[in-house]
């Protein structure tokens, strides 16, 4: 680059191009999603904490993916809050970065904390006698470190590539926050090479997962369909459905967005898919784990009755 080339210091966050109006009602809709989503999971993380009937495996990876969910939508919908009600939608570069490595590091530690999820429900169901002893505190942990760690580190090596590209102009980022590939296309340099490491990042946490998460599945059924009784059967299927939800939604959604080549026409489909993942899948997570799960909403009629955990 020439010694007189300007480097961008400022994003603008082009976000949803609608009138005044929507926009203001867009606010207070989102803004009502946000809160719900933050309190349905606080009190998933607060009854998990406080009743030791629920400190169990399951359970201890379902507080992970409350405090996953309500970082991961703190992360990105408060400036998109801001920014609906506010004509000035910039952001500097280093919190645009932020915000970029916070996002991808939630995501895949989210991918890679359902995956093991699925794992725990594989052993309960399929192989019920040995399950304490397989699912001990000490592999949980290991497990749920690893997740994060795996999570965060790819993120780091997509903020460390992203940091080397030189940004000279434009400066509008076709989205509602720092979403990577939309952060990408404004780069004055070569992007191949990032290009590729998010493609191998899929394959990691979205399609080796997903894989994984259907063998667990297939042996889960063919266990399920093994239950003679009707009852166990029946509860057997609840408590793998909640999953299945999560991960069809979760997963689904994020291999359209970042393995379906990309068009100019998709933009604003990948604008409203990110609200599930930011607004949505928050909210849907407490909700589904909640009313079909009879421990937890057992939990809450005894805090509520203010009876002893």
């Amino acid at each position: 680059m020439g010694s007189n080339q300007s480097w961008v210091t400022e994003f603008v966050l082009v976000g949803f191009q609608l009138s005044a109006e929507m926009e203001v009602l867009l606010f207070w809709i989102f803004s009502l999603l946000y809160i719900f989503s933050l309190l349905a999971n606080g009190v998933i993380l607060g009854l998990i904490c406080l009743d030791l009937r629920l400190h169990t495996p399951m359970y201890f990876f379902l507080s992970h993916l409350a405090v996953i969910d309500m970082s991961y939508a703190s992360n990105n919908v408060p400036k998109m809050l801001v920014n609906l009600v506010n004509q000035k939608r910039t952001i500097s570069f280093a919190p645009c970065i932020t915000q970029t490595f916070l996002y991808l590091g939630f995501a895949a530690t989210e991918c890679l904390v359902l995956v093991v999820m699925s794992y725990d429900r594989y052993v309960a169901i399929c192989h019920p006698l040995q399950y304490t002893v397989i699912m001990s505190w000490r592999l949980c942990t290991a497990l749920a470190v690893t997740s994060w760690s795996c999570g965060f580190f790819l993120s780091l090596v997509h903020a460390i590539l992203l940091l080397r590209l030189p940004f000279c102009g434009p400066r509008k980022v076709n989205h509602l926050f720092c979403e990577i590939l939309s952060v990408l296309k404004l780069a004055c340099a070569d992007t191949r090479l990032n290009q590729m490491v998010i493609f191998a990042a899929c394959m990691f946490v979205l399609v080796v997962p997903l894989c994984l998460m259907l063998v667990s599945y297939m042996c889960i059924l063919w266990a399920i369909l093994k239950i003679q009784s009707g009852e166990g059967r029946r509860k057997a299927f609840s408590t793998c459905s909640s999953h299945l939800c999560v991960v069809g939604l979760f997963f689904g959604i994020a291999m359209l967005v970042y393995m379906v080549p990309d068009s100019n026409q998709r933009e604003e489909l990948e604008k409203i898919l990110s609200l599930f993942h930011s607004l949505f899948n928050p909210m849907l997570n407490p909700l589904i784990y909640s009313l079909r799960n009879a421990q937890m909403k057992a939990s809450l009629y005894r805090v509520l009755q203010k009876k002893p955990m």
